[in-house]
């Protein structure tokens, strides 16, 4: 049996060939339209057993087979895969376009909507058929014929043009290497970094030390080393991929162009003014105009933390370290000194108590005190040896969902860190379908017999994927499209997610998650004080940065024009201009490597970062009160938040756990932004 059809368990990646994609994918959208047409054709009055139900099962066996295709793709690209991959998304794209736009299951879905049979439903059903209603409205159900047809050409551009642009970062980051054979351009580098480097270069038979563009090599050059031409060099390469000034072809300027124009066109065909618009249809923001105010009084607010984060900087800079002039290429190094003299401990020191074993431990005897639940290490195919695979019980012992751990960098990986769904909980023939979930970072690999070792602000990137995992593996919510975090606002997605980082920085919790590499004593409370104290450090231009990349990202869906003569490098411009302080070289292309928005699914809804940290912020401020393993607070969490998924609308889902509407106050004391002295300066 081909692999990809087996849906009686965990995929059987052990099995995946490339070639059995084809089969697979062709098959189940054929089975996707026969449903479609047997349900639509039905002449009885629609009923969720006979008409919903059949249609989700069709539909989820394509999404999980599509599913393990593209997360193999994304963490185990190769150019056969990444050519069946290409290959069938067009039908996978046209199929759901297809779908959307479908006169006989909207009406369907509209005739249940008013029947009598709808208030018999549960609120997750309801909520599923709501949801469903507005999808079809956005996906061009209610557009004439000639107008569908256009919009269904669009979605298929649109989904081959996203590919492409990740395939050129992906690329051009693969591309870049660079070769350094004298020991003495190493100078500032940790040594576990350099000998990965060598390892890197030996691999190849290669003299010197070999660095590349992928975060466990670029990041560290930048903030450590002190050749100041070699952090230039690498800065130069990351910041101008996949633009006019590498391969041109693999260039993303025509494609951000080509892109722009036509989420505006689709947005035009559904009768909206801009793509703003659309995407913000099913968040928890209202308007383009709403979140421009929220993001331009957040700046106001923060720049002038920002503006004295530059001007500490820029100082110390200058006196201590001989740079007259702060470029983009020296932030992050003179920041790490800077943060060595101010709070006397390094980022390298504090990674020698964190291996990942130890972290992982922690992590998870974290959510197992909050809510009850056990986690063990079990046995699954998987795609890589360095992936492991775990299951969650409750107190009884009963399975309530499984996850894979996939942590290490490497070139077939795409860069960051994310989490996707392999299964979702749903019931199915009176038995629960547990939820399944890929949890993938890219830190460094263990190196000889030692673990992998992780800097603290990799330890709050892995809190924050274990957050996003949580929210779709302890869902109590057994309706497929609302389930875990389907149907949940994109605004509030980040809440579960970002409202787990908080936990890095109590020391109750950190310090049962830390053992020195060598020694295996915990991290010293004195050096936790240090990193408590310089938590805020330079957090007004981390702020401001984030702020500039959510305005830049909103402006170009809204009120902008593609076949203008304004670029979007010139809005960027702009928006730098009001909110930046640090203003990086003119040869900066951030955008061409912009994957969130014109890759994935961040368009419009970059901004997101920043609204649901209010939510996760005011959130946390319930377990400061309470007690941070607060079991009380962590099963009302757990009930209120994580349980409900996307069978209610996250605001009320907040409310029920936090007795009232969020505010930004605790956002703004736990960032350190609360000073109203710093404010008034400025």
């Amino acid at each position: 049996m081909n692999p990809l059809l087996d849906f009686s368990g965990l995929p059987r990646f052990a099995e995946f060939k490339p070639e059995l994609v084809g089969p697979a994918i062709s098959q189940l959208i054929s089975e996707v339209r026969a449903v479609t047409d047997e349900v639509t054709a039905d002449q009885r009055e629609p009923m969720w057993d006979t008409f919903v139900v059949p249609l989700d099962d069709a539909i989820e066996r394509l999404h999980r087979a599509w599913g393990q295709v593209a997360h193999l793709n994304a963490v185990m690209n190769s150019p056969q895969l990444r050519e069946v991959y290409n290959a069938n998304l067009p039908q996978v794209t046209q199929l759901f376009t297809e779908l959307a736009q479908n006169e006989s299951l909207y009406q369907r879905y509209k005739t249940l909507r008013v029947s009598t049979r709808f208030a018999e439903l549960t609120g997750a059903q309801r909520k599923f058929i709501e949801n469903e209603l507005r999808d079809f409205r956005l996906g061009g159900a209610d557009l004439p014929s000639e107008s569908k047809a256009e919009f269904k050409e669009n979605a298929q551009q649109l989904a081959r043009l996203s590919s492409q642009f990740n395939d050129n970062v992906l690329d051009e980051t693969n591309a870049f290497e660079l070769i350094v054979t004298d020991r003495g351009d190493l100078a500032g580098i940790p040594e576990d970094v350099i000998d990965a480097a060598r390892q890197a270069a030996q691999a190849e038979s290669r003299n010197g030390w070999k660095f590349t563009l992928h975060a466990p090599s670029y990041l560290p050059v930048m903030q450590y080393a002190e050749n100041r031409s070699l952090r230039e060099q690498m800065y130069r390469a990351f910041v101008t991929r996949a633009s006019e000034f590498g391969s041109s072809e693999h260039d993303n300027t025509a494609l951000i162009s080509e892109i722009l124009k036509l989420r505006r066109l689709q947005a035009q065909l559904l009768g909206y003014a801009d793509y703003a618009q659309v995407s913000l249809e099913p968040k928890m923001a209202r308007s383009a105009q709403q979140v421009l105010d929220f993001l331009n009084d957040f700046a106001a607010r923060a720049k002038p933390y920002a503006q004295r984060d530059l001007e500490e900087l820029q100082s110390f800079a200058a006196s201590e370290l001989g740079l007259e002039s702060l470029e983009s290429w020296d932030v992050a190094y003179a920041s790490e000194k800077l943060r060595v003299a101010r709070y006397a401990f390094s980022d390298q020191e504090v990674k020698q108590y964190f291996p990942e074993p130890k972290v992982l431990e922690g992590m998870f005897g974290v959510v197992q005190s909050l809510y009850g639940i056990r986690i063990v290490e079990d046995e699954a195919p998987r795609w890589d040896k360095d992936v492991r695979f775990y299951s969650i019980r409750d107190g009884s012992g009963e399975l309530v969902g499984q996850f894979y751990l996939d942590l290490h960098a490497r070139p077939s990986k795409r860069g960051g860190a994310w989490m996707d769904s392999a299964i979702t909980r749903r019931k199915k023939e009176d038995k629960i379908q547990t939820p399944v979930a890929y949890l993938n970072c890219n830190f460094s690999s263990p190196m000889g017999d030692k673990p992998a070792l992780l800097t603290h602000d990799e330890v709050i990137t892995l809190f924050h994927e274990f957050g996003h995992g949580l929210h779709h593996l302890l869902t109590g919510v057994d309706v497929l499209g609302v389930s875990g975090i389907n149907g949940v606002e994109w605004d509030a997605v980040e809440l579960p997610s970002q409202f787990m980082e908080n936990f890095c920085w109590e020391w109750n919790v950190l310090k049962d998650m830390t053992q020195h590499v060598d020694s295996g004593s915990a991290l010293p409370k004195e050096i936790f004080d240090k990193m408590h104290a310089a938590k805020n450090f330079n957090v007004g231009l981390q702020t401001v940065r984030q702020i500039e990349f959510s305005i830049f990202d909103m402006m170009i869906h809204h009120q902008y024009e593609p076949d203008g003569p304004v670029t979007p490098m010139q809005v960027l411009a702009g928006v730098r201009d009001r909110v930046a302080v640090v203003i990086p070289p003119a040869y900066n292309r951030f955008p061409n490597s912009f994957s969130h928005v014109f890759g994935g699914g961040y368009a419009a809804g970059y901004y997101s970062y920043k609204w649901a940290e209010v939510l996760s912020a005011d959130a946390f401020s319930a377990f400061e009160d309470g007690g941070v393993l607060n079991q009380e607070v962590g099963t009302r969490f757990r009930n209120e938040i994580l349980a409900m998924g996307g069978s209610r609308p996250a605001l009320e889902s907040f409310v029920a756990f936090r007795g009232r509407e969020p505010t930004i106050d605790a956002l703004l004391r736990h960032s350190g932004m609360a000073n109203d002295t710093v404010a008034e300066r400025a």
